[in-house]
C-alpha cells in the first residue's frame, strides 16, 4: 500500500527530473522532510545537503549557472526560506534558473501562532518568475498529474527565456515521513506522464534583421558592445558580424569573448582604460552602437554611453529591458546568437577596414602595452593577479571572480588570449555575498576553478567553505586581502579621512589561516611572484580546496592604478592628436 503523501513528494520529484532537473541543493529541516527523502531515492537525481540556507542557495546558484540549466533548491519553513532571498535576487536579475522549493505548514497553521511558520506566500516578491503554492497531499490521479504539472512547469518556466527563479511553495501534514519504495515508483510512472515543456526563444522576422543590417552598414563609425553573456555559439557568431560590419567589439570580460580559439582581431579588451580620460572618449564617439547581454562592468562606458546622447543604441536582449542608460534607440528582442547569425545571412561581403577600426584596435595595442610594461615587478598589485592567471590556468579552465574590485582588475587587466577560458561571476545584483558559495557551486561542473576575491567579500561567505570539506569540492581561492574595502578608496568618499577608515575601509585584521584549515583546505602566504606561481600550480595539480592570500596595501594600489591610467591616457591623447582623428572620420 502506498500513502498519498509519498505518491505525491514521488509525483512532484519525477516531474522535475522528467523535465530536466537532475541536481537538487537540500538545506536539513523537519518539514521538508518528504521531499528530501523522495529526492534522495530518486535515481535521476543527485543531491548535496548544506547546512547554511544562505550558502545552499548561492551554492545551488553557481551550479545552475555553471550547468546553464535549472537545479533544485530545498529547505523548510520559516526563516530557512527566507535565508534564500539575497541568492533568488542575483538570479533574478543574472538570469540563472533555480527552482526554489519552501515546505510549509498546512493552511490550518498559518497566520495562527505555530511554531516556525511565517507568510511564505509571495516570499521572493517579483524576484521569482512564477509562484504557486501547492495543494496538500492527495493520492488521486488527478492530483498526482497535478504534482507532477507543476513539477514540470516550474522547470520549464526557469530555464524559459530569459531565465530565472521560480518558487513553489509546498504545505505537507503531519506525519512527516514518506514510504518511498520501488511500489510507490512504479504507481507514480504508471500515470500520465508530466508533460514535455519545450522552450523557445525570441527572433525576429528575415525582413526585421535585413532592415537592421542596413542601418548597421550605413554606419560609419559603428560599435557592438558586449556585456556579460555566456552562450554557445555566441563568441564565433558576433565576432564574424563585427569583421563583416567592420565594427570593433567593446567586450567584457564576462562576455566570454576574451578567451577562445574564434576570431579576436575585432576585440578590444582595454576600453575601460581608454574611456576614462574624458577628452579621448569625447573623440572615439559612435555613430551607432548595437549592444548584446547585461550592462558592462565598466563604469567609464556607462557614463560615455549616458553623455552622448547622439550615439544610437541598438539593445538586443532576449525577452528582458536592459538599458540603465535610458537612451536605447530600439530594444530588439531576439536571441542573441540567433540575430547575428541572420544579420550574417544579410550580410554583404566583408567592407574595407575603415581609419575608425583601425584606430580602435591600433589604441586598444598601445593601452594593453602600456599596463603590461608599467605592471610593478616586484611588489604585489591586484591588477598582476589576472596576468598571472591568465597565463597559468589551463585550457578549459573557469575563473570566477568576485564582486567590487576584483572583477574591475578583471576588466582592465584579463587580456585576450587563444586559451579556452570561461570567465564567471554573480553581476546582477553585484552584491559582495554568496560569492564563495556560488563558485564552489560552479566548480561541480566548471573544472578546474579559481575564484579571486576579496577579503571582505571572503568573510562574508566563509561559510561557504564548508561545502568544499563535505563534499570533496577541487577549487583554487586567491584571496586578495587589502585588510578592507579596496574599492571605496577610489571613490568621493575617501578624501573625507576622519570618518572614511571607520565607515568605508572596514579594517577586519583577521587572519585566515585559521578559518581555511578549520574547513579542511590547505593555505599559502606567498612572498613573491615565483612563489605565487608555484602555488597556483600546485592547487591545480594536487586539487581540493586551496586558498592563497595576497596581502597588498590599499593605497598603493590606488596610486598604482592612477599611475597606469594616467600613461594610457597621456600616450593614447598623443596619437589622437597626431592622426587627426575625427576629421579623418568625417
Amino acid at each position: 500500500m502506498t500513502d498519498a503523501l509519498s505518491c505525491y513528494v514521488a509525483a512532484f520529484v519525477d516531474g522535475l527530473v522528467q523535465a530536466g532537473v537532475t541536481e537538487a541543493v537540500i538545506s536539513p529541516g523537519s518539514r521538508s522532510t518528504p521531499l528530501a527523502m523522495a529526492m534522495a531515492k530518486h535515481r535521476g537525481l543527485r543531491f548535496s545537503v548544506h547546512i547554511d540556507e544562505r550558502s545552499a542557495a548561492f551554492f545551488a546558484l553557481g551550479m545552475a549557472k555553471a550547468k546553464q540549466r535549472p537545479v533544485a533548491l530545498v529547505c523548510t519553513s520559516g526563516t530557512a526560506a527566507a535565508n534564500y532571498l539575497p541568492a533568488v535576487v542575483e538570479a533574478h536579475y543574472s538570469r540563472v534558473p533555480l527552482v526554489v522549493l519552501t515546505a510549509d505548514r498546512p493552511h490550518e497553521l498559518r497566520d495562527m501562532g505555530a511554531p516556525q511558520a511565517i507568510d511564505q506566500l509571495h516570499l521572493y516578491g517579483r524576484y521569482a518568475k512564477w509562484f504557486v503554492d501547492l495543494a496538500l497531499p492527495e493520492e488521486t490521479d488527478q492530483m498526482l498529474g497535478y504534482a507532477q504539472a507543476m513539477a514540470a512547469r516550474a522547470a520549464g518556466v526557469a530555464a524559459a527565456a530569459p531565465a530565472g527563479p521560480v518558487h513553489v511553495n509546498l504545505p505537507f501534514r503531519e506525519p512527516l515521513v514518506p514510504e518511498i519504495n520501488d511500489d510507490v515508483w512504479e504507481h507514480v510512472r504508471a500515470l500520465r506522464r508530466a508533460p514535455r515543456v519545450v522552450n523557445g526563444r525570441p527572433t525576429v522576422s528575415d525582413e526585421s534583421a535585413a532592415a537592421l543590417y542596413e542601418e548597421l552598414a550605413a554606419a560609419k563609425r559603428g560599435l557592438i558592445v558586449c556585456g556579460p553573456l555566456d552562450q554557445p555559439g555566441f563568441a564565433e557568431a558576433v565576432t564574424a558580424l563585427a569583421r563583416a560590419l567592420d565594427f570593433p567589439i567593446l567586450a567584457d570580460p564576462l562576455s566570454q569573448l576574451r578567451a577562445g580559439s574564434h576570431d579576436k582581431t575585432y576585440v578590444i579588451d582595454s576600453y575601460d582604460a581608454i574611456l576614462k580620460d574624458e577628452a579621448i572618449a569625447s573623440k572615439l564617439v559612435p555613430d551607432v552602437v548595437l549592444r548584446f547581454g547585461a550592462m558592462p562592468v565598466s563604469k567609464p562606458l556607462l557614463l560615455w554611453l549616458k553623455r552622448h546622447r547622439s550615439i544610437r543604441q541598438i539593445v538586443v536582449d532576449d525577452g528582458g529591458w536592459r538599458d540603465p542608460t535610458l537612451s536605447a534607440a530600439s530594444i530588439v528582442q531576439s536571441d542573441e546568437t540567433a540575430l547575428c547569425r541572420q544579420l550574417l545571412d544579410t550580410a554583404e561581403p566583408k567592407r574595407k577596414e575603415s581609419a575608425w577600426s583601425m584606430t580602435w584596435r591600433e589604441i586598444n595595442d598601445i593601452a594593453r602595452t602600456l599596463l603590461r610594461q608599467h605592471l610593478p615587478k616586484d611588489e604585489w598589485f591586484e591588477g598582476t593577479v589576472f596576468v598571472e592567471l591568465a597565463e597559468l590556468l589551463p585550457p578549459g579552465a573557469s575563473l570566477f571572480v568576485g564582486n567590487s574590485m576584483p572583477i574591475r582588475d578583471a576588466d582592465t587587466f584579463f587580456w585576450s588570449t587563444d586559451k579556452p577560458l570561461r570567465v564567471l561571476a554573480n553581476r546582477g545584483a553585484n552584491g559582495i555575498d554568496g560569492v564563495v558559495s556560488s563558485a564552489l557551486g560552479a566548480s561541480t561542473a566548471a573544472r578546474p576553478l579559481v575564484l579571486v576575491i576579496g577579503d571582505l567579500s571572503f568573510y562574508h561567505d566563509l561559510n561557504g567553505l564548508l561545502a568544499a570539506k563535505m563534499h570533496g569540492l577541487q577549487a583554487t581561492i586567491v584571496l586578495l586581502n587589502n585588510n578592507g574595502g579596496g574599492i571605496f578608496s577610489f571613490l568621493p568618499q575617501a578624501r573625507h579621512e576622519g570618518p572614511f577608515e571607520t565607515l568605508f575601509g572596514t579594517p577586519t585584521d583577521l587572519s585566515f589561516s585559521h578559518a581555511v584549515e578549520m574547513y579542511g583546505g590547505r593555505y599559502a602566504a606567498p612572498r613573491t611572484w615565483d612563489e605565487f606561481r608555484r602555488c597556483v600550480v600546485e592547487s591545480l595539480d594536487k586539487g581540493g580546496l586551496n586558498v592563497i592570500e595576497v596581502r597588498t596595501s590599499r593605497a598603493e594600489n590606488v596610486q598604482m592604478h592612477r599611475f597606469l591610467w594616467e600613461r594610457v591616457s597621456q600616450e593614447i591623447a598623443a596619437v589622437l592628436e597626431q592622426k587627426g582623428t575625427e576629421e579623418r572620420w568625417k
